[in-house]
């Protein structure tokens, strides 16, 4: 049985790693909270994966947020984000721990990127302002991993999954991702009978959205590889317009009234959409459908708001 650390394993996407990993079997899950450890504190992480000597470390703890968030508080997200890849990473290879898999994200691409993005546009020109802390504070993680492996033979990779959602997601009204700012938003204005609800920028941007049980099974299954890439894109290979987002959400939250566009508020990278190609040529593809796992987001937001455990 294969020891296995998620660091983050509380968080939207922690949990659906612990839940895939649960499902699998075969592997003694280690965890710990915030309160037990403090990912920014190096000392207690060194010695926390020497104590526990996984075989295996996942990285998806991290500072996260939407674009308001992302702007707002950036010497935060930098620092946090740069001092968790750094704290794990090279504490992993002072443990001797053979196997790491760090968590990105789809924003370390160019602002001006072809479309879809392949994985070789990465630093080819400027990232998109708005999110640029954070967006370097994954290269570096992205990079720390591609380095340690050449130098130190570790098989230290990354996966960097597009826009995320589902059950255990952030609700907050401003430092929240798209889909559940617009879940909070559309189903607050339903039990109000609110006549319209506003929406940050133009609604032209496309997006691409990936169910996190999907981002999990992509974990695992890349952990499978005997030779895996060094970083690889996960998503779907399919995108739409933060309008016609609002409009699947207004009908999944049973929203009647009107959506109105604020075009003084930022509408961040014009287009953000995957090259999966290079996953799917390993043998994963998406499986959940976007408006089942929408459905299944609303419904996980109302049980959360029921027993108190939303995050909002």
């Amino acid at each position: 049985m294969k020891r296995l650390y998620i660091a983050g394993h509380r968080g939207m996407v922690g949990s659906a790693l612990v839940r895939e990993a649960t499902h699998r079997g075969g592997y003694h899950i280690l965890t710990a909270t915030r309160s037990a450890l403090d990912l920014c504190e190096q000392s207690a992480v060194f010695d926390f994966l020497e104590s526990t000597k996984p075989d295996i470390v996942i990285i998806a703890a991290a500072k996260v947020g939407g674009i308001h968030a992302n702007s707002t508080y950036p010497a935060d997200f930098i620092y946090e984000n740069l001092t968790i890849a750094t704290n794990l990473i090279e504490g992993s290879r002072r443990a001797g721990i053979p196997r790491a898999l760090f968590l990105g994200s789809s924003c370390i691409y160019p602002k001006s990127a072809p479309q879809p993005m392949p994985e070789e546009c990465l630093l080819t020109s400027p990232l998109e302002p708005s999110n640029e802390a954070y967006a370097i504070a994954k290269i570096a993680g992205l990079k720390l991993c591609q380095h340690y492996r050449a130098q130190h033979g570790l098989l230290y990779h990354s996966a960097m999954p597009t826009n995320l959602y589902g059950p255990g997601d952030n609700y907050h009204p401003e430092n929240s991702h798209v889909i559940p700012a617009l879940i909070r938003r559309f189903h607050e204005a339903t039990q109000c009978a609110a006549s319209s609800v506003t929406i940050w920028g133009t609604g032209t941007p496309r997006r691409e959205f990936l169910h996190t049980d999907d981002l999990a099974r992509a974990c695992f299954h890349l952990l499978d590889l005997d030779n895996p890439p060094d970083w690889v894109n996960v998503g779907t290979g399919n995108d739409l317009t933060i309008l016609e987002l609002a409009n699947l959400v207004a009908k999944t939250t049973g929203f009647k009234g009107k959506i109105l566009t604020d075009p003084t508020k930022p509408d961040g990278t014009p287009r953000k959409l995957l090259d999966i190609s290079k996953i799917k040529s390993t043998g994963w593809q998406p499986t959940v459908p976007f408006l089942e796992g929408l459905a299944a987001a609303y419904q996980d937001f109302k049980t959360s708001l029921t027993t108190g455990a939303a995050r909002l």
